[in-house]
């Protein structure tokens, strides 16, 4: 397992659903929040020994060599849209999941976007403008911080797991151009569970979403459409995939081997989108992959 990963800093509140029904710090409590509100406070209150990824180490396991299971970073934003190019991070989670699954470290923020969250997006993930702008912290700092986040795991050789990482990523590089902070162009090794989903079980009927596809693969997910709970468990299901279908290769070869893949689901997809009229001929689904 690579060496130099830290805790990224755990924080107070707790989301339910761990394996052997542990819980794991990662949100501060608010004792006057109604009940089904999101919580106040921006998730980044970080103790100084923990604040780096880069301060302490992930022991090896001895009895066998390492697999980049040992030690997957995982990562998952929550926005006011979906266009990568204008829409703004309004939550983000960064964490490390052990060989076995389990949260070793989590680090979440909630940012104030600077401008409204639509209804639609409260909708899915419970913020509102209101609640950001009075408990969220300022948009270039979450970025800032996010950014180095995930420097800290790549710089570490630790793979990164983000479910759709064309999304999550895109949007992260233009929100870094936005604010002025240097982006991650070329984020390196990515691990993608829908693009090895759609790999290794191509012609299984049904959506992709993370909620269906982990439960395919009995991944418990416990309040879909909060960062840090769609993030942790699109890393188990990365981790259910390995055991699944024997991803053996080394990490940077199987990162190689999903841009490939990729172009060729978005080839199909592009296909299938014109067919059934949902396309125009002279478009086609950008394959791009991991970031647009």
């Amino acid at each position: 397992m690579p060496r130099g990963v830290a805790a990224l800093s755990e924080v107070g509140h707790t989301v339910e659903g761990m394996d052997h029904g542990e819980q794991l710090p990662l949100w501060d409590d608010a004792a006057d929040e109604p009940a089904g509100v999101p919580p106040r406070r921006a998730l980044d209150e970080t103790r100084p020994a923990e604040a780096s990824v880069a301060k302490a180490s992930v022991a090896q396991p001895s009895a066998r060599a390492a697999h980049w299971t040992d030690a997957v970073g995982v990562f998952d934003l929550e926005t006011t849209g979906v266009d990568v190019t204008s829409d703004r991070i309004v939550t983000a989670h960064v964490g490390l999941l052990g060989p076995d699954g389990s949260a070793r470290s989590a680090r979440s923020w909630l940012s104030d976007p600077g401008v409204e969250i639509p209804e639609g997006a409260t909708a899915v993930h419970g913020i509102t403008t209101e609640h950001a702008r009075r408990h969220g912290r300022p948009a270039a700092e979450v970025v800032a911080e996010v950014v180095g986040a995930l420097r800290e795991l790549f710089a570490a050789g630790v793979p990164v797991v983000a479910y759709n990482a064309p999304y999550d990523f895109s949007l992260l590089k233009y929100e870094a151009l936005r604010h002025g902070v240097a982006p991650i162009l070329d984020p390196t090794p990515v691990i993608d569970p829908l693009v090895l989903d759609k790999a290794h079980d191509r012609y299984r009927k049904g959506k992709r979403t993370l909620e269906v596809v982990a439960a395919h693969y009995a991944v418990p997910l416990v309040g879909a459409h909060d960062a840090a709970a769609d993030a942790i468990a699109a890393g188990r299901v990365a981790q259910a995939l390995a055991r699944r279908f024997g991803l053996a290769a080394p990490v940077h070869e199987l990162h190689t081997q999903q841009i490939g893949w990729a172009r060729t689901q978005a080839e199909s997809l592009t296909e299938y989108f014109i067919r059934v009229g949902r396309l125009d001929p002279t478009d086609a689904v950008d394959g791009s992959w991991p970031i647009r």
